[in-house]
């Protein structure tokens, strides 16, 4: 990315979704509305801790049959905003198709002066929040070794990172593989932008060291699993390099799916995810099944 890009008034334009989005409270009202219904409607179990610090807890919806393959679907927010419990509606299509779905919360930048809350410092408790789930999951009558990690926006950063995760680095016991696929909806895979994006930077506040090493696209293809990156076309330019980014930099055998879907912009892309009939819910039936 050249130093021309770094216009702050431009990178606001292409980074600031609730700007581009004018429609985006009804999203959000739909949303809560829906996931309250859906936690009404399911059986499920609701801010289990997976660890002791802010905002660690999970949300849990046990699949209807055993040995289920496990849905771990991380929000977004620019890792600032949002919650789990506005995404509950994701849940029921999958639990329709026998899946175990997790929703994970995580502590929201800038924190605290006392207990401040850095991109790095949320990607860790990603990993704790996986590692409990690989623990746990044959007591919630799921399959750990099937364990599938999504994310939207910064939840798609995430998810993408939990794939590239050296498993055996946290804990001996971990499988090498313990995610074993993701998929990344309009993720973002190269956080230097954000440093200089007026709306993001004071609250994110990314230092060069941290967002080189919280960058996906700077490391390594992950040695194992596959990612499918999909965006919509009615997000912005970045949004759309981002998606190519990440294939460009960890190639076509570890992204095999880099897509841009017709007509859907940063919201609706994802209700098109908890839509039965939309292919972006497919593939990720598919590969939870792979």
């Amino acid at each position: 990315m050249t130093t021309a890009r770094y216009d702050p008034a431009w990178l606001e334009g292409m980074y600031n979704n609730l700007a581009r989005v004018k429609d985006h409270p009804a999203y959000f009202s739909r949303w809560a509305r829906d996931s309250a219904a859906a936690r009404e409607a399911l059986p499920c179990r609701i801010d289990v801790p997976y660890g002791e610090g802010v905002n660690e807890t999970l949300d849990l919806f046990p699949a209807p049959v055993p040995d289920a393959p496990v849905l771990v679907f991380i929000h977004g927010g620019y890792w600032r905003a949002m919650d789990k419990r506005d995404h509950s509606f994701i849940a029921p299509a999958f639990n329709d198709r026998g899946v175990c779905v997790v929703m994970p919360n995580y502590a929201l930048c800038p924190g605290t002066p006392g207990q401040p809350v850095t991109v790095p410092g949320i990607l860790m408790q990603m990993v704790r929040a996986l590692e409990w789930v690989w623990r746990h999951a044959p007591a919630l009558g799921a399959d750990p070794a099937r364990i599938t990690v999504a994310g939207h926006s910064a939840g798609g950063h995430m998810a993408a990172a939990l794939l590239a995760c050296d498993w055996q680095a946290v804990a001996p016991d971990l499988p090498a593989q313990l995610v074993r696929n993701a998929l990344s909806v309009s993720g973002l895979y190269d956080l230097r932008p954000l440093q200089h994006t007026p709306f993001l930077a004071n609250t994110l506040k990314l230092t060069d060291a941290d967002a080189r090493r919280a960058s996906p696209a700077l490391w390594p293809a992950p040695a194992r699993g596959q990612l499918h990156a999909l965006v919509g076309t009615e997000e912005s330019e970045e949004f759309l390099r981002h998606n190519l980014l990440i294939r460009d930099a960890w190639g076509r055998h570890a992204v095999p799916v880099c897509e841009a879907l017709p007509g859907l912009d940063h919201f609706s892309v994802v209700d098109a995810l908890a839509d039965p009939a939309h292919r972006l819910h497919r593939g990720a039936v598919k590969l939870l099944e792979a």
